[in-house]
């Protein structure tokens, strides 16, 4: 709904009506769920997010897996770090290129596989979403979050 501001030139969108606000909001329950299915396993959001990356493909170097979680060197190397010091990675350099740094599961990370990889029907079922919705939403959001003029 549109209210008017000032002129008739000049136009205020109702915070309920803002597509941020929406975003938002989502952004933030996804967090509440999240939370108490993510701390018996000693996770914070985003190292789920790594470990979940991990399981399908480590060793990865930190500036593929950065990329391949929407992370630059400046969130995801104090987030590695973290799980290092928790015992889930491990941080090496590659042998073939010295510059690059390996990232890897450790056993301990290995063995909650099957509850990180249970989150996901959990959160399914907590939202209450079928398998087209989360199709569909996202499509919108993946759409949203990488315009084709990327």
């Amino acid at each position: 709904m549109q209210k008017k501001a000032g002129n008739a030139d000049n136009f205020e969108i109702e915070l309920d009506a803002q597509l941020c606000f929406a975003i938002y909001g989502a952004a933030h329950a996804f967090t509440r769920t999240y939370k108490p299915l993510l701390e018996p396993l000693g996770l914070t959001f985003p190292q789920y997010l790594v470990i979940l990356e991990l399981l399908d493909g480590a060793p990865l170097t930190v500036g593929d897996l950065g990329a391949r979680l929407g992370m630059d060197t400046g969130t995801i190397t104090p987030l590695l770090k973290r799980l290092q010091a928790a015992g889930m990675v491990t941080r090496n350099r590659d042998t073939a290129d010295e510059r690059r740094v390996l990232v890897d599961l450790t056993g301990r990370a290995r063995e909650i596989e099957a509850e990180v990889r249970g989150i996901n029907a959990r959160i399914k079922s907590a939202c209450q979403l079928t398998e087209a919705d989360v199709d569909h939403l996202r499509g919108a959001l993946d759409a949203l979050a990488h315009p084709a003029s990327e």
